[in-house]
């Protein structure tokens, strides 16, 4: 018989799945709170930066999961905790489901930024060797090749009142005109690196609907509220549409696609550790 699985209410919650929503919860308010009357940028501060830029911090790891865009981004992600981790953790116990969640957490951060090492090499390579070796030349080059991505606001405002100076400088002072350019290019690299900025619960709760698959893959989850589709055919189908839509990134997608997937494979990987465990205890007991 198969077995149905359908969200019934918040009647039954087990204290790390409470404790995660009301520290999510939090997290957001703060975030509008102090956006809206000081002007403070939590995600800057909270948010996980590339580990080679200059506003990376360790503790991001486990801060940037607890920080959501917009209302629906935290509601979508804390009512996918609440459904797939209110069965786990009652069939795990607090202590695993913690370990569970933060690790997929942290392992989907690692592979988002694997990818984005992967994309932003090439640009850094040709940033140093300009740097290494500056010239007019090279810069005047670099600019109109369209190897300068303009990758957030701040560069982009700097460039439009860059660039009438520099070429100003170039017809009446080169050599001020290159030191501009070392000092423009120098400070690109900076914001470059300081761009990229993960935020959300989507990768600790992609590593839930993986293990919610593998522990309960004949339960029914209602896509919809309507339509059953058994747990393990859920898993596999949103993990092909995420594969699916990481190598063909949209122009303006947000989505950190490979960080969900990051989720799914570091759940993968310890919950075959954790069964290889228990197999081995059971071997050893029966010895």
């Amino acid at each position: 018989m198969n077995q149905s699985f359908r969200p019934g209410g918040f009647n039954i919650l087990p204290p790390v799945v409470k404790n995660l929503l009301i520290i999510n919860g939090l997290f957001f308010l703060a975030s509008f709170a102090l956006g809206s009357s000081f002007g403070i940028d939590l995600t800057d501060y909270l948010g996980l930066h590339f580990l080679g830029a200059e506003k990376f911090r360790p503790y991001q790891f486990i801060t940037y999961m607890f920080m959501h865009h917009d209302f629906s981004h935290i509601f979508f992600n804390m009512f996918a905790l609440w459904m797939f981790g209110n069965a786990l953790e009652n069939l795990w116990g607090p202590k695993k489901f913690l370990i569970y969640y933060i690790i997929t957490g942290i392992g989907a951060a690692l592979i988002h930024y694997l990818i984005v090492y992967i994309e932003v090499t090439p640009i850094l390579n040709t940033i140093d060797s300009f740097l290494e070796s500056p010239s007019n030349n090279a810069f005047v080059d670099f600019m109109n090749n369209g190897k300068l991505h303009v990758v957030s606001e701040e560069i982009q405002n700097s460039m439009r009142e860059f660039i009438p100076r520099y070429n100003a400088l170039l017809n009446s002072n080169p050599q001020a005109a290159l030191s501009s350019s070392i000092e423009f290019i120098s400070q690109y690299r900076v914001e470059y690196l300081n761009a990229p900025v993960v935020i959300g619960a989507s990768g600790s709760v992609f590593g839930l609907l993986l293990a919610f698959g593998m522990m309960f893959p004949n339960s029914l989850i209602y896509v919809y509220f309507a339509i059953p589709v058994k747990a393990k055919w859920f898993v596999m189908i949103y993990g092909a549409i995420e594969l699916f839509s990481g190598f063909y990134n949209r122009p303006g997608d947000n989505v950190a696609h490979f960080a969900h997937l990051g989720g799914m494979v570091f759940g993968f990987l310890l919950l075959m550790y954790w069964r290889y465990q228990s197999r081995s205890r059971l071997n050893k007991f029966h010895e």
